[in-house]
């Protein structure tokens, strides 16, 4: 099965000191007016609207003044757009590294081998460079990107829908067009749709109508099922990144920016490497901070001293 590299990843939880955390409040169990301030929204992009545009409906939609968008996706393309609402905003930047998924319409301008255009596909697997194209975001020059998998699902006349799986800043439109190219029958993007953003998959997509109905109802009904249901715990968007588990007398000093000792960590994913990007969480899961690791998992598990992580990002209060 095809997986992003986070995907790959299988973790174990290293226990270093045994405790019970009394401080705080699971995510789930977080009021659904504080939900609404702080959590994050799997958006279903519809055709037509910009990134910019959606985030501001969902501000609109839900009356805050604050709402951020991870990965930015052309007006006609649809599908996951994760959107971060109120001070949950800032965690959408941790998706970035995470990886996209796309399905994708490309129109070849002539008939081509499926042999050959099997090992086309092959060949765009893996590292390749890529220009962006004319109209984008960002400048235009000759850049690395790492395609992690292309499956072709379907073939009909010229036109070949596929699957990719890659790295952020990749291009499925310059994909299709160089694929064309190197095939020397020319080749388009017809459609393209996202169906992964990091941990974010189609299971848990809602429509901005979805969004608009289900608050009409936790606001004039006292029905808070829906939106409960569409906004997420702003933990889900750090279920790619590994974690680091700390005792609650550790929380004060970190919220404050204080880099986390190693007496303070209850317990740990293994194969932290130093310089990985790590989510802190408290042991009711809640998250704390995200931040840099400055030791191994081994290392923070067999050291009494030492820091062990240092905060970038402080999400709790």
């Amino acid at each position: 099965m095809a997986q992003l590299p986070f995907e790959a990843i299988n973790r174990e939880v290293l226990v270093k000191k045994e405790s019970y955390g009394n401080f705080g409040i699971a995510p789930e169990e977080r009021t659904t007016e504080t939900l609404c301030n702080y959590g994050i929204i799997n958006v279903d992009k519809p055709a037509g609207p910009t990134s910019h545009q959606v985030s501001d409906y969902v501000q609109r939609i839900l009356r805050i003044t604050k709402a951020g968008h991870s990965g930015t996706l052309d007006p006609n393309v649809t599908g996951s757009l994760p959107v971060a609402i109120g001070r949950a905003t800032r965690v959408v930047q941790t998706l970035l590294p995470a990886g996209k998924e796309y399905i994708t319409l490309m129109h070849l301008h002539h008939e081509v081998d499926i042999i050959q255009l099997k090992e086309m596909f092959k060949k765009f697997t893996g590292k390749i460079r890529q220009t962006p194209p004319l109209k984008s975001a960002v400048k235009r020059v000759e850049r690395t990107r790492e395609i992690y998998y292309m499956d072709i699902l379907e073939i009909e006349g010229n036109d070949v829908l596929f699957k990719v799986g890659c790295q952020a800043g990749t291009y499925i439109r310059m994909i299709c067009h160089d694929m064309g190219r190197k095939l020397g029958v020319g080749a388009h993007m017809q459609e393209l749709r996202r169906t992964k953003t990091g941990p974010f998959d189609e299971s848990t997509l809602a429509t901005l109508q979805d969004l608009a109905d289900a608050y009409w109802y936790y606001k004039n009904e006292g029905n808070d099922k829906f939106i409960r249901k569409v906004i997420q715990p702003t933990e889900n968007a750090v279920r790619h990144l590994p974690k680091i588990w700390i005792l609650d007398n550790a929380i004060g000093s970190l919220i404050h920016g204080i880099s986390l000792k190693v007496p303070g960590v209850s317990k740990l994913h293994d194969k932290i490497k130093r310089g990985d990007t790590v989510a802190i969480m408290t042991l009711k899961n809640e998250l704390v901070a995200i931040g840099e690791a400055k030791l191994d998992s081994r290392d923070i598990l067999g050291k009494y001293n030492g820091v062990a992580a240092s905060p970038n990002k402080v999400f709790m209060q």
